[in-house]
């Protein structure tokens, strides 16, 4: 394939993207619903985590997974 075939065919396929999109976002709006939210508005569910450690004491008596609790040995 020549490179005008490779740009004609994606450009084909473009379009047929944008006309999908067009199809869809009209069957929403038919449906009573709104189109959905962009994805920039994710990030006001997202959660900062600190930088700094952990408290220790929050680790007291707990058993390492995999390895079992700390004052007993495997079978």
């Amino acid at each position: 394939m020549s490179v005008q075939d490779d740009l004609a065919a994606v450009k084909r396929s473009l379009e047929d993207l944008v006309r999908t999109v067009g199809q869809l976002e009209r069957s929403v709006t038919a449906e009573g619903g709104a189109p959905a939210a962009p994805a920039a508005g994710r990030a006001e569910s997202l959660v900062t985590i600190p930088d700094t450690p952990y408290d220790s004491e929050l680790w007291t008596d707990t058993d390492d997974e995999g390895l079992g609790a700390r004052d007993r040995h495997a079978p």
